[in-house]
């Protein structure tokens, strides 16, 4: 998907960073939900950096302004479905019902993809955005805690019709990462491929088969169903699509310190 990108970049220059902040994440080993049959179930997480909050509709409506492709109305249905930006006042307003400090939703993964890319980044892979999101206050892993599982999933229980909140509500994890969990679900780059076809046929396409020697979910980690629901609900989206509670944030490689750049 992402070989169009280039296409609808090429008008406009990039766009400032958002000053969102980014967190540096150490990575490292990391057991998956999703079971990757060469490795036994770990992956290892490059080191990155990560947005530390969501992008918001004052961070998306700079980005639409400096590249009016992904206007709503401009950007093409194959790239976005009608109800891209839906709850937006108009292509350049925001308007009450989208307040700039909530996180901007009903985004599709191609112009998500393009607001990354136009800040020199790009969405967290599946691996990244769970490794990330295992963090709490203390701890780089709180999976294992039947407490921290309960809190996730009494979100999820929540009637997704109400007002979302400004980002930056909860508290910062072990990394200096907000809203990971309680805000609005969020895309990653490799989402159709977290649920992988057992089809022979479908090997070595990079667009039906993004994991090399992936299988089915992991039962060992039936009880974190929070985990399985996001697999689920990410695979079963297109590129194209946009939902009323689904937003993004940016992940990069680990930047240079500034005066160390070469």
């Amino acid at each position: 998907m992402r070989r169009f990108l280039p296409l609808l970049l090429c008008l406009a220059p990039a766009v400032a960073g958002a000053d969102a902040g980014w967190a540096p994440l150490p990575g490292g080993e990391f057991r998956s939900v999703l079971r990757y049959e060469d490795t036994g179930g770990v992956v290892r997480v490059a080191p990155f950096e990560l947005q530390r909050r969501p992008v918001t509709n004052a961070e998306y409506l700079a980005f639409v302004k400096r590249h009016p492709q992904w206007q709503r109305g401009k950007a093409p249905t194959v790239f976005a479905e009608p109800r891209y930006l839906e709850k937006w006042a108009g292509p350049l307003e925001t308007g009450p019902q989208s307040r700039p400090a909530q996180p901007v939703v009903q985004v599709s993964w191609f112009a998500a993809q393009a607001y990354c890319e136009a800040q020199g980044a790009r969405l967290p892979t599946w691996s990244e955005w769970e490794y990330a999101a295992a963090a709490d206050a203390t701890r780089a892993d709180a999976r294992s805690d039947p407490a921290w599982r309960e809190r996730i999933l009494a979100w999820y229980s929540v009637p997704s019709g109400a007002p979302l909140p400004d980002v930056g509500r909860t508290p910062a994890d072990v990394h200096g990462v907000q809203d990971l969990h309680g805000l609005v679900w969020e895309w990653v780059e490799d989402h159709s491929a977290m649920l992988v076809s057992g089809d022979n046929r479908n090997q070595g396409d990079p667009d039906q088969m993004r994991f090399c020697g992936a299988g089915a979910l992991s039962m060992d980690d039936r009880e974190n169903y929070a985990v399985l629901m996001r697999v689920a609900m990410l695979s079963a989206l297109e590129g194209r699509d946009t939902t009323r509670n689904l937003g993004f944030r940016c992940a990069r490689s680990p930047q240079a310190p500034k005066g160390k750049q070469r």
